[in-house]
């Protein structure tokens, strides 16, 4: 059974920020920002047609600068975040602001790369507001808080974890709360992640080589994992069906999988990559498949089944666990799935700085590498099937 191929889309400039369009659970969407200092920097809206394999794009202009991170309202589809570059009084600022797209475009478009009637006259993003975070230091993402009506969103500026109220359509931002890192030297949130579970009152961060949990409600730290990895920690995120349990990779080329409640050491450890790991990935519905991208080139899909919500596949009988020396001969169909490498994927060519699940298709995920190549691979289809029957 051939798997499908990948599909690839190249952007003209360098880019390191993707998301796919939370809120789009219909359509296979992505927004990815580009990285240019000559040009005005621009986010396109990658559509995938899955059944004939065709992307077709929309590209709106970002006058504001070199965007660094990116993120979708997961309640109006219109609606976006991005840090992003300006220079200011001879210093390089980065800001954050919210955006919303022109009406006609928050639905894709239906254009071919190759028509060149779009890129002439892009039309802009429309600013909402901004997150005005000058008195905190430098933006390095922003974060909607899960499952969200879009109201709330956490902006990680140096130091600093804001929570802001959105009111008036997202035309006004106000701090509601906030926490600072304490410490010595010059601390710096390197990423975060908003916990879904607990009635979405938790904050993962990242700083140097340490992880942080941190109560929304009393803006405190509830726990600390300080060397988490041997080199900084560059991305988190949490198990979407397990509360507890989180992943975080790092430039220690490690991808470690974490059970909060017992943080003195990672439940499990991935060395699969050569150089630092930039972006680790649950499945939104399997929470056995997990993404990470690494700065050397590649693309990894791993099946961590023995720390996930199913670790005996889908549904297996309480006696097929119970007799587990007469299953040996039939492992085929009895045995439980053992943690694996599934795929390996080599379409890039430069560091890849973003992978991302589709939120409409839980077998289809986009990786970007600062080439601006953009790949759009699937699950394969043997696993896909061995899970769901």
């Amino acid at each position: 059974m051939e798997d499908d191929a990948p599909v690839i889309y190249g952007l003209e400039f360098q880019a390191r920020a993707l998301t796919s369009q939370t809120a789009e659970s219909d359509a296979i969407r992505f927004l990815v920002g580009t990285q240019s200092l000559k040009f005005d920097n621009q986010i396109h809206i990658i559509d995938f047609d899955d059944e004939n394999n065709i992307i077709s794009k929309s590209v709106l202009q970002h006058e504001a600068g070199e965007i660094w991170h990116i993120s979708a309202s997961p309640a109006d589809k219109a609606v976006l975040t991005t840090c992003y570059n300006i220079t200011s009084e001879s210093r390089v600022v980065t800001s954050s602001a919210v955006w919303r797209m022109p009406p006609e475009w928050e639905s894709g478009s239906h254009e071919s790369p190759d028509d060149p009637h779009n890129s002439h006259n892009p039309q802009s993003l429309d600013l909402l507001c901004h997150l005005d975070n000058s008195a905190h230091g430098n933006a390095s993402c922003v974060l909607w808080e899960p499952m969200g009506d879009g109201k709330r969103v956490i902006s990680l500026a140096d130091n600093h974890a804001l929570l802001w109220d959105l009111t008036e359509s997202s035309t006004q931002a106000t701090i509601s709360s906030s926490a600072t890192l304490e410490g010595k030297g010059q601390l710096k949130f390197t990423s975060g992640k908003w916990s879904p579970h607990h009635n979405c009152t938790q904050l993962a961060t990242a700083n140097d080589t340490a992880i942080r949990g941190w109560d929304l409600r009393t803006m405190k730290q509830i726990y600390c994992i300080e060397n988490a990895h041997g080199q900084l920690v560059r991305d988190l995120d949490f198990n979407p069906n397990k509360q507890y349990y989180l992943a975080s990779c790092g430039d220690d080329c490690k991808v470690k999988f974490w059970d909060v409640r017992n943080i003195s050491e990672p439940v499990k450890t991935l060395e699969e990559h050569s150089h630092w790991v930039w972006s680790v990935r649950y499945n939104h519905s399997h929470d056995q498949l997990v993404l990470t991208g690494s700065s050397d080139s590649r693309v990894i899909l791993s099946n961590m089944v023995s720390i996930s919500s199913e670790p005996f596949g889908h549904l297996v009988d309480d006696d097929d666990l119970s007799d587990g020396e007469d299953n040996h001969n039939d492992e085929k169909t009895k045995e439980p799935l053992q943690d694996s490498i599934i795929s390996m994927y080599e379409e890039h060519e430069d560091s890849v700085y973003a992978i991302e699940w589709s939120s409409a298709d839980p077998w289809l995920f986009a990786s970007l590498s600062y080439d601006g190549r953009l790949v759009i691979n699937r699950v394969p289809r043997a696993l896909k099937y061995r899970i769901l029957l």
